[in-house]
């Protein structure tokens, strides 16, 4: 039984000053795994002044320095791979395959940062100015339960390239893996305070975070109704912010498309991590006239995913992360029916033969149109939703039909013509016949799927903040 009840602040695991204790359950099975304390707003006040207290000293490390750091970070962490690893399986119930790539990445965020701070001119002329790219102080870093080492990892790593003493708020939802992952940040050996995490509510942790003036850039991944009351909390303070926010996806199949190669990729990119991904692309259009083939073709490919025990690398498809979650997918499952849209896979309910865990059926729906809870709302769990476009103008007005704008996927033969339709899309990135990111190049959302970007040399320019020296001459 875990029982977790400190926060890492100042180079330190120290007991927290909060009460509330949390249990922490495992998804697969239902069982109590251990509990955790939560931290308050006065932990949060410790792990600010910590903060601030290596800032002035962090933030004029030179460039070779801050890069040895990010590469002992990265050292540290693929040390700890399988603890990541295992952590995320047992807590959250992510799949093998997905929990094994992840424990891969948080190394690559660190050396992702290290090759781009490298190549980046931290001091540039500009007419007859001198412009040096400065860190813009300490930041925080809020980390969704969704994604916490991978999150944690990434906004930690441009923080670190950019000179930014971190304070880092993983959600409360996930105290065991924090704990993990702070245990392998901590092993890499840096100066105390220049990274300090905690675990608490958002109502006294969070607000503290985003209202204390010592915090000069907040950095937020997780839902756009919390990304909105954090954007407010930092006004008075006129924070740098930076939000990667809900996402309601489209994969447009072209008329062209092989749906051998299309539909596989249709359906992980909508059931990826159990369907709990801001990226999932939950809303597949299809040409109309190629709608049964398209019907087929998804029957028999979800047919072959396993739903089953997330330590074995034969499911594709693991619990959902909590009851509230399980809960929240069952209602849309729901709703769906209730609005009229016809069930092709799936359904409420367990998949049979599991009788315990936070499991769902993967779920594919015809016949949805745009203004269905299912084709707007952001569900966050394996439930597809398709809808039939008649012309390529139709396809683009559908995808873009949505207060959201994170990812999209295009799936084609004709790679010219896909091209100019990811164009028009309005989304962060666009897909062409993947799915897999590549990881240095920006990663953010349009419209009300979030504000800045991360990843690459936006990334870490996201820490910094230009100053011009001019001299007379």
């Amino acid at each position: 039984m875990w029982n977790i009840k400190e926060a890492y602040i100042d180079g330190n695991f120290v007991p927290v000053q909060g009460t509330e204790i949390i249990e922490i359950i495992n998804p697969a099975t239902e069982a109590v795994i251990g509990t955790a304390t939560l931290a308050n707003r006065d932990d949060a006040k410790l792990a600010i002044a910590a903060a601030r207290r290596a800032q002035s000293g962090f933030g004029n490390t030179s460039k070779a320095e801050r890069i040895e750091m990010l590469r002992q970070l990265q050292a540290a962490v693929l040390g700890s791979a399988e603890r990541i690893r295992d952590s995320a399986i047992e807590e959250y119930g992510g799949v093998f395959a997905r929990t094994q790539w992840v424990s891969q990445y948080v190394s690559q965020c660190f050396a992702n940062a290290a090759q781009t701070l490298e190549d980046y001119p931290l001091s540039r002329t500009v007419g007859t100015a001198q412009v040096v790219m400065e860190p813009v102080g300490v930041a925080a870093l809020i980390a969704p339960w969704n994604s916490v080492a991978g999150t944690v990892c990434s906004k930690l790593a441009c923080a670190i390239a950019a000179g930014c003493a971190s304070v880092i708020k993983p959600s409360e939802l996930s105290p065991l893996q924090s704990r993990v992952i702070a245990e392998a940040l901590h092993s890499a050996g840096l100066p105390g305070g220049i990274f300090n995490i905690l675990l608490g509510r958002g109502h006294d942790v969070g607000d503290e975070l985003s209202t204390h003036p010592d915090i000069a850039r907040l950095s937020f991944t997780g839902s756009t109704a919390t990304g909105k009351l954090i954007a407010r909390a930092a006004v008075d303070s006129i924070k740098r912010v930076s939000l990667a926010l809900t996402g309601k996806s489209a994969s447009i199949v072209l008329d062209d498309a092989d749906l051998a190669t299309a539909i596989p990729l249709a359906i992980n990119a909508a059931f990826n991590n159990s369907g709990q991904a801001c990226i999932a692309g939950t809303r597949l259009l299809v040409p109309r006239a190629r709608l049964d083939e398209v019907i087929g073709a998804v029957q028999a490919y979800a047919a072959t995913l396993r739903v089953g025990d997330p330590r074995d690398p034969d499911s594709a498809i693991g619990p959902l992360a909590s009851l509230a979650q399980y809960e929240r997918v069952q209602h849309y499952i729901e709703r769906g029916l209730v609005q009229g849209a016809r069930l092709i896979v799936g359904g409420e309910g367990r998949p049979a033969g599991l009788e315990k865990g936070y499991f769902v059926r993967p779920t594919v729906f015809v016949d949805v149109s745009p203004q269905m809870d299912i084709a707007r709302e952001e569900i966050f769990g394996p439930v597809l939703s398709i809808m039939t476009y008649d012309s390529e103008e139709q396809a683009i007005e559908i995808a873009n039909g949505t207060v959201y704008g994170l990812h999209a996927y295009v799936l084609a033969r004709d790679l010219e013509r896909a091209g100019r339709i990811a164009s028009r899309l309005e989304a962060g990135t666009v897909m062409i016949n993947r799915i897999n990111p590549e990881l240095l190049a920006p990663f953010g959302g349009v419209k009300q799927s979030g504000i800045g970007r991360e990843f690459g040399v936006l990334g870490l320019e996201s820490f910094l903040e230009a100053k011009s020296i001019v001299s007379a001459q």
